[in-house]
């Protein structure tokens, strides 16, 4: 019998989500949540297992994100599972929608990141909002004039995990701290801010762990 992580690896092998949703405004071809979903219901179906979907508001210094958790579990073993979470920012200004309807949206982006990272989903390459790609070309622009380094969204993660590890387990900021720099050689966020991204989320979903466990 397979295991949940052999059920995972099926999946993803035998997913083919295709972009059937269209930007007319930018003119390119993106793939929706209900896209994904459409697509990988027959292939859960096939390997016994069940996939749901949660979100969570979570304020981050002045601003609101939504954190969405993907779980694939087990049918025949419950106890067996994959989580994978996805975060996206709520717009401070979205012209035309309301605030429920900002809620919603974001919500749909940080589903989408949750699954495109449980079922090796790449859509790096091409951002589906307008919005996007405008940040990104912001983002290009400031660096190339002022050269100051832009932040970077997984510092809050790690500023937040970090403090919801300490409420979890009574544990003191420099307790926290001392066992990040025993594993990690990370005694502050300065130590943090010089990883690699790559880095960066290893050490978030280690902090997640051990806060949820």
């Amino acid at each position: 019998m397979m295991n949940i992580q052999e059920k995972l690896l099926a999946i993803q092998f035998d997913l083919r989500a295709p972009k059937n949703q269209k930007n007319k405004f930018g003119n390119y071809n993106y793939r929706s949540v209900e896209d994904i979903l459409e697509a990988v219901k027959p292939l859960l179906k096939e390997q016994g297992t069940t996939l749901t979907l949660t979100d969570e508001p979570v304020m981050i210094g002045d601003r609101i994100y939504i954190n969405a958790t993907a779980t694939l579990r087990d049918i025949e073993d419950a106890t067996q599972f994959v989580v994978v979470t996805g975060y996206a920012r709520e717009s401070a200004v979205k012209k035309g929608m309301d605030d429920s309807q900002v809620t919603g949206s974001t919500s749909s982006y940080a589903r989408k990141y949750a699954l495109n990272g449980l079922f090796l989903i790449d859509d790096s390459k091409d951002a589906d909002t307008n919005e996007y790609a405008k940040q990104n070309e912001s983002n290009r622009t400031q660096s190339k004039t002022n050269n100051q380094k832009p932040h970077n969204e997984l510092n809050s993660y790690f500023t937040l995990w970090v403090k919801k590890l300490q409420e979890s387990k009574g544990q003191t900021e420099a307790a926290v701290y001392s066992a990040l720099n025993n594993t990690f050689k990370v005694a502050n966020l300065k130590a943090f801010d010089a990883l690699d991204d790559a880095n960066k989320q290893t050490i978030i979903k280690w902090l997640k762990t051990i806060a949820e466990s």
